[in-house]
């Protein structure tokens, strides 16, 4: 179980934007290193939210201990996702080869 204080601070420099406009991260579970979160508060309705959804999952993809990120609101579509996950690729394979991007 991933300590939900982690995912929170993971979300870094996201969370000043939701202070600023009432948007509140809601871990609902970190069971076997799936983490469910919704946005609530000020996000509700936001047409900002799937890309600040993006964002939460970049970061959160990022450490070790996450296996996957779910929203449980469908806050991320599935198109943003897929990018974000041939991002990561592709960093991943860039930095094995030690070439610069």
């Amino acid at each position: 179980m991933v300590d939900k204080q982690l995912i929170l601070d993971s979300v870094g420099p996201v969370q000043a934007v939701l202070d600023a406009h009432d948007g509140i991260v809601n871990v609902v579970d970190t069971t076997d290193g799936i983490i469910m979160i919704s946005l609530e508060g000020g996000c509700t309705g936001c047409g900002s939210t799937p890309m600040t959804a993006m964002q939460i999952y970049y970061s959160l993809k990022k450490l070790d201990e996450v296996v996957d990120v779910v929203f449980v609101n469908g806050e991320l579509p599935e198109y943003m996702r897929s990018f974000i996950d041939q991002k990561m690729e592709d960093e991943s394979s860039d930095s094995s080869t030690g070439e610069i991007v």
